[in-house]
């Protein structure tokens, strides 16, 4: 009960959107700014937060499950470059596998990459718990994003 007060969405209401759903509906809304229907998702600073704190700072998400949901900006490693700074004041998120095409029918609509925390600093970081998936739109395969604003779902295992 607690939960759905701080959370404003109604008792029994369940956060499980499809990959699809959330580059489709949650963050191609949130690119274009518009109003999505249900506030459950909170805009928040990655980079300045460490994992075990994020979810105290999300709206909504599985604590059964330890899954959470956020936007947030990204960060350049340099101002004129194309890298991202993944890096936290405790360690770093790490790339890691390939990225996962996400098709709504069979148009192409966003792309998510899995990243995995590392307390410490490269390359002598310890891998921890810590999985985090980020969603991103795409207008074509291999074109840069369309914005750079992503859409990310903590996972602790």
């Amino acid at each position: 009960m607690e939960e759905a007060t701080s959370s404003s969405v109604p008792p029994g209401f369940r956060f499980h959107p499809t990959d699809a759903e959330l580059v489709g509906y949650y963050l191609r809304k949130k690119v274009a700014s518009h109003k999505i229907d249900l506030n459950v998702i909170r805009d928040i600073d990655l980079y300045t937060i460490q994992p075990w704190d994020l979810q105290v700072r999300c709206r909504i998400g599985y604590e059964e499950q330890h899954e959470w949901y956020f936007f947030s900006h990204k960060d350049k490693k340099y101002p004129t470059g194309t890298r991202t700074n993944r890096a936290t004041i405790a360690g770093f998120w790490k790339a890691t596998g390939r990225d996962k095409a996400i098709y709504d029918k069979a148009k192409l609509i966003g792309m998510r990459k899995t990243l995995v925390f590392y307390k410490g600093r490269a390359p002598n970081g310890q891998k921890t718990d810590w999985i985090m998936h980020e969603y991103r739109l795409e207008s074509h395969h291999n074109a840069p994003p369309q914005a750079s604003i992503f859409l990310h779902m903590l996972i602790f295992c």
